[in-house]
This record gives C-alpha cells, structure tokens and sequence, in this order.
C-alpha cells in the first residue's frame, strides 16, 4: 500500500501549484472567450431585432468588437477609439516602466561601494530600454490612430 508522508507531499505540492495555477489561467481564457463571442452574438441579434422593427442603422451603437483584449475597455469602441485607448495605456506603462527602471539604477547605485558603482546601477537599465520601447509604441500606435483619423475612407463607388 501506498502511504503519504511529508517528505512525498511537499514536492507533490510544489509542483500541483504551477499546474493548477496554468489551468486556472487557460480556463478563464476560454471563459473569458466564450462570453465574448456571446455578448457578440446576441448584440449582433438584437440589431437584426431593430432593422426588422423599422429602425435606422446608422442610429444604433456599433457592434462589439474582439480586437481589445483588455477588459478595462468597453467593447463598443470604434477602431480609432480603441487605438487611441491602447496608445493610452502603453503611454501609462511606458512612463511607470521608465520610472521604475531610473529608481532602481540610482537605489543600486548608492546602495553599492565604491568599486562596484560602474556594473550594478545598469541593472536598472533593462527596466529603463523596456519603458522607452512601450513609449516609442505608444507614439507609433497614437500616429496610427492621427492617420486613420486624417484619412476618412473613401465612400464606395457606384461602378
């Protein structure tokens, strides 16, 4: 017979919480998916409800769309709206990563000796390349949203 002592169920439980923590993390993916093709499809119905019902399509509110995978977005948003939101929030993270990286490289700067003052400090530069890549990206993604904005499509041709 088979008995568990706990020398056997520490490492047991070591390795059960990465594997319950990544499937937890993929179910609430698929959850997460599964609602969002749902609120989809009954938006998409109730538009159909309101054409059939006489009612102007131009006047109801656009379809959700899956392109945002952020939750703190509403799903309602134009294309340029949720360009102009994921610019924001790269702008936000960019400027806290940059910050974040500037602390560190001057706490480990002064908390070192003399010796080690020119290897150390550049830990922080990691945090600091990271912070200018999001805003560098958030600049690209707001130029995007200002071209898109600029550049009306063209209505389409009778022909």
């Amino acid at each position: 017979m088979f008995s568990f002592d706990s020398s056997t169920l520490v490492p047991m439980m070591i390795f059960a919480i990465p594997i319950v923590a990544v499937a937890g993390g993929i179910t609430a993916g698929i959850v997460r998916t599964l609602s969002r093709h749902r609120l989809i499809e009954l938006a998409q119905r109730e538009r159909i409800a309101a054409i059939e019902r006489g009612l102007d399509p131009t006047k109801l509110p656009p379809l959700p769309s899956l392109m945002s995978d952020d939750d703190s977005a509403p799903l309602y948003m134009s294309p340029r709206q949720a360009t102009r939101h994921r610019a924001r929030g790269l702008l936000v993270g960019g400027i806290v990563t940059l910050a974040v990286g500037i602390g560190l490289s001057v706490m480990l700067y002064f908390l070192t000796d003399g010796e080690d003052h020119g290897k150390v400090w550049a830990v922080g530069m990691i945090p600091m390349l990271v912070g200018l890549a999001l805003l560098v990206s958030s600049w690209l993604y707001h130029g995007f949203a200002a071209a898109d904005a600029a550049d009306p499509p063209a209505p389409p041709s009778n022909s």
